[in-house]
């Protein structure tokens, strides 16, 4: 019996669904949400138009579904960032996470459609908000159990506090690139872990 050897291993291409998607957050990244234009995401994404309406239908379809792909891609890195995280570099962990995403822009993109008016980007924002609060609460639970410390406060407060000050950093990264990140999330951390018991 002979047995087929697999072909030559090909990287694999991300699907046109994706390509758009990902031309759609740097295209946002660097003109904002109202400024882009169709016509700029499918010259960002080497494909046509036409290939963008045939699988986003128009800009409202798109611009949900980057939330949704977005805050998905967004959440599957959070809950990577303190995986095998230990107790002595957890919080650089947790920088090293948050640092990559400032410079990836995607939150950006989450601020930026946060001020779409159409009502399915708005479903999605108030989706992707949620979600990223559950995730956030998480992410604290998880710090402060590596760390030893229990939390004399509800973990979903702490999470909004997370999530405004991660939305802040994004703005100010744009707004005062000049300005200390790291600086800031040591200081809110500092103030976070106060919060134990």
């Amino acid at each position: 019996m002979t047995t087929s050897s697999p072909g030559p291993e090909r990287k694999s291409r991300p699907d046109a669904a994706d390509r758009i998607l990902r031309a759609s957050a740097r295209a946002i990244v660097h003109s904002g949400a109202v400024a882009v234009t169709m016509s700029e995401v499918a010259e960002e994404a080497a494909v046509s138009k036409g290939l963008i309406h045939y699988h986003f239908h128009d800009k409202e379809t798109l611009l949900a579904r980057l939330v949704e792909w977005t805050t998905r891609s967004l959440l599957e890195r959070e809950r990577r960032a303190l995986a095998d995280s230990e107790p002595r570099h957890a919080v650089d962990d947790l920088w090293r996470w948050l640092e990559s995403e400032l410079e990836r822009g995607h939150i950006r993109v989450l601020n930026e459609l946060s001020e779409w008016r159409g009502e399915l980007v708005r479903r999605s924002i108030r989706e992707s908000a949620r979600s990223r609060r559950l995730m956030a609460a998480e992410t604290v639970e998880h710090l402060f159990q590596l760390l030893g410390l229990r939390l004399r406060v509800p973990s979903g407060l702490v999470a909004e506090v997370v999530v405004a000050f991660m939305d802040g950093l994004a703005v100010s990264s744009v707004v005062a690139p000049e300005a200390n990140p790291r600086a800031s999330f040591d200081v809110m951390w500092l103030a976070l872990l106060s919060l134990a018991e």
